[in-house]
């Protein structure tokens, strides 16, 4: 029975963080109070960005004002349908010709726009590989290979975009010198660490303050192997992206619209409504998902031991986005479930802690859940079954072993992201 009742209360803050930062419930603020004079078009790119074109074209038309067109590029599954804005699905996170094909239309949509236009571009998590447009000389395929090399190998969201923007005409600002020098305004929603306005769907619309040198060491640190025209166009200095004082942001304005810290407050209010105090560790965690297991685990020993930093009954939250260092090719996971298996083991037989962890786009990794949960007994579970826990962990297999165990998380597309959800309960 305690269980069911703490698992109510974890599956409940995760749905707060995700109603919180859902388009349906935020858009209304975002739609000018003025009609704009001359067209409006909508573009997009993200898995949370066809349900923003569809909120944001609802209460666009509540207001009475005139029809509106566009274009917006989501994940294969995520498509939300509009009244005037076209949706198209592409492949997420190794882009495709669907999406290539879909990224032009996109260029030759706002290259007809006039100073007096408005161009509203709604990004959200996933935007990197749906808003694809590879540098001349560099080929679709040689950018998926790279592609899957960098998701494999550790690196963080913010040096996996530094590379993306500088084999891109439309990332790291790009996409702005289209639509000059008609009035731009971004919506996004933050799936990156420190809300990094430039690594969000890698800032098509912001300037850039990374450089092709910064790409070239993320390729060198991790030991990434590429194609030569990939090497001669990082090398490339009219490959460079736009930075601040470029023209092209004259009339271009970006607003943050959702992100983690707000999830991760609105988490917190359900946990304090049964008897929970509360400490959110911070918004913007990154390193190794089995790391960050390891750190968890001891904070929760501390507070058992110690009451500190706080107290039980405890709701410790946190946020941010972990990596995981692919070893097995074989196994099926994703950060999240690799981090509650790292929590887990390094819990061992601690018998007061209940624990979620999960994507709030509702995608794990590869596989259909948005994460898992862990219990007190999850290891005399496992072990009754005859799973090995570590032999899971190693072998990137941690979906398997929750799955086992009827312990994921399934929520299907959320239409939302901000980045990874974590919440551990001391009771």
């Amino acid at each position: 029975m305690k269980n069911i009742y703490y698992k109510k209360i974890l599956l409940d803050m995760f749905d707060q963080a995700i109603q919180v930062s859902h388009p349906s419930n935020i858009m209304k603020k975002y739609i000018p109070e003025r009609e704009p004079s001359g067209k409006v078009v909508i573009v997009g790119a993200g898995k949370g960005s066809a349900e923003m074109a569809r909120a944001y074209e609802e209460e666009w038309y509540k207001k009475g004002y005139k029809e509106l067109s566009g274009l917006v590029i989501t994940r294969y599954g995520h498509k939300k349908e509009c009244k005037n804005i076209k949706i198209i699905e592409a492949s997420h996170p190794v882009p495709d010709e669907a999406g290539l094909k879909a990224t032009m239309e996109v260029i030759k949509l706002i290259k007809t726009l006039k100073k007096e236009d408005l161009l509203v571009v709604l990004i959200s998590g996933g935007g990197s590989s749906l808003l694809v447009a590879p540098m001349d000389g560099v080929s679709l395929l040689e950018k998926q290979d790279l592609t899957n090399s960098l998701l494999k190998c550790g690196a963080s969201i913010s040096e996996i975009n530094s590379v993306r923007k500088h084999l891109s005409k439309v990332k790291g600002g790009h996409l702005a010198s289209y639509a000059f020098p008609a009035k731009i305004i971004t919506l996004a929603i933050s799936d990156v660490p420190g809300d990094d306005l430039g690594v969000i769907a890698s800032g098509p619309t912001y300037p850039d303050s990374t450089t092709c040198l910064n790409a070239l060491a993320v390729l060198k640190k991790y030991n990434i192997s590429c194609s030569k025209n990939i090497y001669e166009s990082l090398n490339s200095q009219v490959n460079e992206t736009p930075n601040k004082e470029d023209k092209i942001f004259a009339r271009s304005e970006f607003k943050l619209i959702a992100k983690p810290q707000q999830a991760l407050l609105e988490a917190a209010k359900v946990s304090e409504k049964d008897i929970f105090s509360s400490l959110i560790l911070s918004d913007s965690i990154e390193g190794e998902s089995n790391d960050i297991g390891k750190v968890h685990a001891a904070i929760v020993n501390q507070v058992n031991k110690f009451s500190q930093p706080a107290k039980a009954p405890l709701c410790i939250l946190s946020g941010g986005e972990t990596t995981v260092t692919i070893k097995s090719l074989n196994g099926k996971g994703g950060r999240n479930t690799q981090f509650l298996l790292s929590l887990a083991i390094a819990l061992g037989t601690t018998n007061n802690v209940y624990a979620i962890a999960c994507d709030t786009d509702g995608i794990d990794g590869s596989e259909s859940n948005a994460g898992a949960l862990l219990f007190p007994d999850t290891m005399e579970r496992a072990l009754k079954l005859g799973l090995n826990p570590k032999d899971y962990l190693e072998r990137n297999d941690a979906y398997t072993f929750f799955y086992k165990l009827d312990d994921l998380v399934e929520t299907g597309p959320t239409y939302t992201n901000v980045n990874d959800f974590r919440a551990i309960l001391i009771v």
